[in-house]
C-alpha cells in the first residue's frame, strides 16, 4: 500500500537535516518516510563525512541536499531563512557550535517562535561532560552497555549495531512529535535535547533499580541473564544455533511437554520457580542435550507447535532469504548514486491506514539547490549566481 504524499501522517512538515553521519540523518530520514519533506544542508564541496558510503545512502534516503556555508554570515544567514519556512530542525554537532554560527535556536524562534530544534550530541546540552566528544562506541561504553557484554574473566565487547547513534536517531524523532504537539497546544517550538548516551541507558531495563537494592553491580555473564530461565543458545545437531526463552511459568511448562519430558514441571530442581533460578545450569543443560540430538528444523516445527518461544540465530543472509521479513516488506531494494540497487531495512513501524515509504535514493550533493533556493526562497538568479560563485552555495 503506498501513501500518498499529500496524504502521508507527516505531510505539511518541513524538517532541516543539518546534521551529519548517522543520529540525526536518521531521524530526519524517520521523519521523511512519513511525509516530512526533509532538507539536508552539507558544506560546500565535501558534504556529509559519510557521503559515499553505504550508510550514507541508507541513513539519508528520500531527503533533497542543498550546500551552505552556514559558517560564513552569508550562509548563516540564508540557513535561518531556511528555518523560518521549515517546521523542524535536527542537528548533531557539539553544543556551542549554533551559537558559535549566529545561528543559536532562541534567536532561529525570532522569527519563526514555532520552530522545534532537534539537538543530538554525545552527553547532551547540559552537564559537566557536554564538550566531551562522543561517538557511538563511547556512548556505549559511558551508558554501562559495554560493561555487560561479553563473557566472564574476558574483556568487555561492543554489541554488534550501532545501538546509540540509532537509538538516538528513534528518540529524537518522537521528541519531534512530541514537540509539535506541545505546538498545537502552546504555539511555540522548542528543543528537543538528545544525549546518545541517554538512549541507550533508557533501555537499560531495571539495571539501576537492582543497583539501589544490591549496592552491586551486576557481571558479565555472557549469554545468562541472571534471573531470566531458561534462555540461553542451544547448537543442533546441524550446527545451527537455536535461541530457546521460555521464561514465565506456562512457557517453561510447554518447553517442557514439547521435549518429551513433562515430569520436569514437577522436578523439585524447578520447582517452585526460586528452584528452577537457582539450577538453571541444570536446565539449560537439559535443553542443550535435547537440542544437540536434533536438526534446527525439527527443534523449531516442535517448538512452534507448543508454542514455546524460539528462533535460529539468524545472519543477514538468513534475514535476506526469509518469507516473513519479505511478507512484512523488511527487506528492501533502494537505488543509490554510488553503488546501485541497495538491499537496505523497511519502514517501521507499519501504520495499517497511512504506512510509510521510502520516496527516493538519497540525494547528491547540492542536487535540489535550484528547486531549494531560487524555488522555495526565491533568491533571484544575480543573487543565487553570486552566493555560488563565493563557495557560499
Amino acid at each position: 500500500m503506498q501513501t500518498p504524499a499529500e496524504t502521508a501522517p507527516l505531510s505539511g512538515i518541513r524538517v532541516i537535516d543539518a546534521g551529519q553521519i548517522l543520529a540525526a540523518p536518521f531521524c530526519s530520514t524517520l521523519l521523511g518516510e512519513f511525509g516530512a519533506e526533509v532538507i539536508k544542508v552539507e558544506p560546500p564541496g565535501t558534504g556529509d563525512a559519510n557521503r559515499g558510503s553505504v550508510s550514507f545512502a541508507q541513513d539519508n534516503r528520500g531527503q533533497k541536499s542543498v550546500t551552505l556555508d552556514v559558517t560564513r554570515p552569508d550562509g548563516a544567514a540564508l540557513f535561518r531563512r531556511l528555518c523560518d519556512v521549515s517546521d523542524i530542525l535536527v542537528e548533531n554537532n557539539r553544543p556551542g557550535a549554533l551559537e558559535k554560527w549566529g545561528l543559536a535556536p532562541e534567536t532561529l524562534r525570532e522569527s519563526n517562535p514555532g520552530l522545534v530544534v532537534v539537538r543530538i550530541s554525545g552527553y547532551g546540552q547540559t552537564g559537566p561532560y557536554r564538550d566531551r566528544a562522543g561517538f557511538d562506541r563511547v556512548a556505549l561504553a559511558f551508558a554501562g552497555i559495554t560493561a555487560l557484554t561479553g563473557y566472564p574473566g574476558l574483556p568487555p565487547v561492543r554489541p554488534g549495531y550501532f545501538v546509540a547513534d540509532y537509538g538516538a536517531g528513534i528518540f529524537a524523532a518522537f521528541g519531534a512529535l512530541a514537540a509539535l504537539r506541545a505546538r498545537e497546544l502552546s504555539g511555540r517550538g522548542q528543543d528537543v535535547d538528545m544525549a546518545l548516551y541517554e538512549a541507550v541507558w533508557r533501555m537499560s531495563g531495571t539495571h539501576a533499580a537492582n543497583y539501589g537494592l544490591s549496592g552491586k553491580d551486576r557481571e558479565r555473564s555472557g549469554n545468562y541473564f541472571p534471573g531470566v530461565v531458561p534462555a540461553e543458545q542451544f547448537e543442533t545437531s546441524d550446527g545451527q544455533f537455536l535461541v530457546v526463552n521460555a521464561t514465565t511459568q506456562r512457557s517453561f511448562e510447554k518447553l517442557c511437554q514439547a521435549m518429551g519430558q513433562p515430569e520436569l514441571i514437577q522436578d523439585p530442581r524447578f520447582t517452585p520457580r526460586k528452584h528452577l533460578l537457582e539450577n538453571h545450569a541444570a536446565i539449560h543443560a537439559i535443553i542443550a542435550e535435547w537440542a544437540a540430538a536434533r536438526e534446527l528444523e525439527d527443534c523449531q516445527q516442535t517448538l512452534d507447535r507448543f508454542g514455546v518461544p524460539a528462533t535460529k540465530v539468524y545472519n543477514t543472509s538468513d534475514i535476506v532469504g526469509d518469507p516473513h521479513f519479505a511478507a512484512r516488506h523488511q527487506v528492501i531494494s533502494v537505488d543509490s548514486t554510488d553503488h546501485g540497487q541497495l538491499l537496505q531495512p523497511g519502514v517501521v513501524p507499519i501504520l495499517t491506514e497511512t504506512p510509510g515509504q521510502v520516496r527516493g535514493r538519497a540525494p547528491m550533493l547540492g542536487e535540489h539547490n535550484e528547486e531549494v533556493y531560487r524555488g522555495l526562497l526565491g533568491l533571484a538568479e544575480d543573487e543565487y549566481g553570486r552566493l555560488r560563485a563565493a563557495g557560499v552555495l
